[in-house]
């Protein structure tokens, strides 16, 4: 295993006995010990919060932007007068 996979860190939790026995069970059920279940359990746990938070705010950022661009708009540049010139002229 690389030193960027060498486990040192520790986290301590308390559980219920009924918490523990279901832990076991799921796995024995996974063939993996229950430390390495909840671990990566914990790890898809996090990163799924972490992505949800980083979603949200980036919607939030996005609507931000958007009601922004709606409330003040950019002046349009010298080639986008020209297109609606050049749209006006064909239409009408």
């Amino acid at each position: 295993m690389g030193a960027a996979g060498l486990r040192t860190e520790r986290l301590d939790a308390r559980l219920t006995r009924e918490e523990k026995e279901i832990i076991e069970t799921a796995a024995s059920l996974r063939g993996t010990s229950a430390s390495d279940f909840i671990r990566m359990a914990l790890k898809e746990a996090a990163l799924s919060t972490i992505r949800e938070y980083e979603s949200l705010t980036l919607a939030q950022q996005t609507r931000e932007v958007f009601v922004e661009a709606l409330l003040n708009p950019a002046r349009p540049n010298d080639k986008a007068i020209a297109a609606v010139k050049r749209l006006r002229e064909e239409i009408g």
